[in-house]
């Protein structure tokens, strides 16, 4: 999800929490040669989407403020294309949950946050950003340096021979060029780009909230999955998902999933998206069939070692209601993340150098914009792999379960064509970034397994629990995150960080080099 600024925390209606849960089903290396969850999170209230021209930049790196306009949608004709020339400042309302329909609808966990666009085609160091818009800004040759990725490629790892299947519905119309952009800008090489489509998908409409919201969602997962994993192919899968009521939506994306996993097309499953558990129909009788009724796919991915990711949400320790314009007055947590056969991405906030090092260690996911999504499940009972964090988690299974950069104050750069505002370079954050760059390290640990590593619960948990004795022998590569605690917008309290395990960022982050060898060694 990207995060965004959300509704004002006065704006919450009430509702009533129902007990019922279900059981939760759990299902040598060498280096030789893979509710707004992930969603567009809240861009609802104020996201500022800054377009700087060339003149503006200039402005606020002297001090004096860029002039912002008001202006009309490009024509199509003009997309795509990459002039040098200056464009006026547009200022977007970036939509919130609520255009995509009432009910359990599948909704793109990008957080709502201030994006700029910049019609330059290079983006803005740290500290130009810092000037420009008072955020930090970070490209993905920054990631790599601060997740430790860069050993792995000079050893050849880079996801080589692994398939990651990005889910979003409508896709994006521009993602192959947008793609070749955002890979020359950082000197990266063009990945095998497929795009299957499975159902008839209307033809994008930049008047439409809805698709213009899963476009970006689209790129924001292609763009960062593969700059995490160079090496690996990137499957497109899009679905004519329409913002509707219930449940419908998911079927048609769980059915796409299922699809590519009974034909062998893909290693590791992205879902940048999610519903509450509580606008599932039935939840407020106690029923949980039409949620229950959806996990088929999850169950094939674990029979056949697909790995499936989610991005836990965007609002913290609640989420939304039904009308995608509240939050709940309580807490909540989001399907597909809560399900014991996903594994649950969060977010952190770096805090980054220009060169990529890390100035301090990660904190929880917090900011103006949104926070990581976190908390216990009212439908899925605790896992058998929590075991050893019930005195955290409880009776239910609790989200998440590793956390990746994701907040806004600090966004990641993502090319885009498509925008009724222009052509150019805008940041985004969210859980929506965590997911793809999480999944770009499970294709590295793929690769260097030999082979696919299915659930990685039971690891991850495991190396969890290895990482906290005191001398971590074993080189986990799981960095506990410590600080911050996932509170957003709301009179909800959030969970706080602490040593080990936590609902607020599940084990903490990672530093890749360590953690892919351990990843593939222990689950593999």
């Amino acid at each position: 999800m990207l995060p965004s600024p959300r509704r004002s925390a006065g704006c919450r209606a009430a509702g009533r929490r129902s007990a019922g849960r279900a059981d939760g089903s759990t299902g040598a290396f060498g280096i030789n040669g893979a509710t707004r969850r992930g969603r567009l999170a809240r861009l609802t209230a104020l996201t500022a989407a800054l377009t700087l021209s060339a003149a503006g930049i200039a402005a606020a790196a002297t001090g004096a403020p860029a002039t912002v306009t008001s202006t009309a949608a490009r024509s199509p004709a003009a997309l795509g294309r990459t002039g040098a020339a200056s464009h006026p400042a547009v200022v977007r309302t970036i939509v919130g949950a609520a255009a995509f329909g009432g009910g359990a609808a599948p909704i793109p966990a990008i957080a709502g946050a201030p994006v700029i666009r910049l019609q330059d085609p290079s983006p803005l160091s740290i500290a130009k950003c810092l000037q420009a818009i008072r955020l930090r800004c970070y490209s993905p040759a920054q990631y790599r340096v601060a997740y430790d990725l860069n050993p792995l490629y000079r050893a050849g790892i880079t996801g080589k021979g692994r398939t990651i299947v990005i889910v979003d519905s409508f896709g994006s119309p521009t993602i192959g060029r947008d793609l070749a952009v955002f890979d020359k800008q950082w000197g990266f090489p063009d990945p095998t780009l497929n795009i299957l489509t499975l159902g008839k998908i209307p033809p994008f409409n930049r008047g439409n909230a809805a698709m213009v919201g899963w476009a970006e969602e689209t790129t924001l997962d292609v763009e960062y999955a593969h700059a995490i994993a160079p090496g690996a192919n990137i499957l497109l899968l899009e679905t004519p998902v329409a913002e509707t009521e219930g449940v419908t939506g998911f079927p048609g994306m769980m059915d796409a999933e299922q699809y590519v996993i009974d034909h062998n097309l893909g290693d590791v499953i992205s879902q940048s998206f999610g519903a509450t558990e509580n606008t599932f129909p039935g939840f407020a009788q106690g029923s949980r069939l039409s949620l229950l009724n959806l996990r088929g796919a999850f169950e094939d991915a674990a029979r056949h070692d697909v790995t499936v990711l989610a991005a836990s949400g965007d609002s913290g320790a609640t989420n939304d209601q039904a009308d995608g314009a509240t939050l709940y007055p309580y807490r909540a947590i989001s399907w597909p993340s809560s399900d014991p056969l996903v594994t649950s991405v969060g977010g952190t906030q770096l805090l980054l150098a220009q060169d990529g090092n890390k100035i301090r260690p990660d904190q929880v996911w917090s900011d103006t914009y949104g926070a990581g999504g976190g908390g216990v499940s009212s439908i899925f009972g605790r896992p058998s792999f929590q075991s050893n964090v019930a005195s955290v988690v409880g009776d239910g299974r609790g989200t998440p379960d590793i956390s990746m950069s994701a907040a806004v104050t600090g966004g990641c750069w993502v090319y885009e064509s498509f925008e009724p505002s222009g052509t150019g370079w805008e940041i985004l954050g969210g859980t929506s970034e965590a997911t793809p760059i999480f999944a770009g390290v499970v294709a590295l640990a793929d690769q260097l397994a030999g082979h696919r590593l299915g659930n990685i619960n039971a690891a991850l948990y495991a190396l969890g629990g290895l990482s906290q004795i005191k001398q971590d022998t074993l080189q986990t590569g799981i960095v506990d995150v410590t600080t911050g605690r996932n509170s957003y917008g709301s009179k909800v309290p959030g969970y706080a960080a602490g040593p080990g395990y936590d609902l607020a960022s599940g084990w903490g982050t990672i530093d890749a080099a360590r953690f892919v060898l351990a990843l593939a060694r222990v689950a593999g």
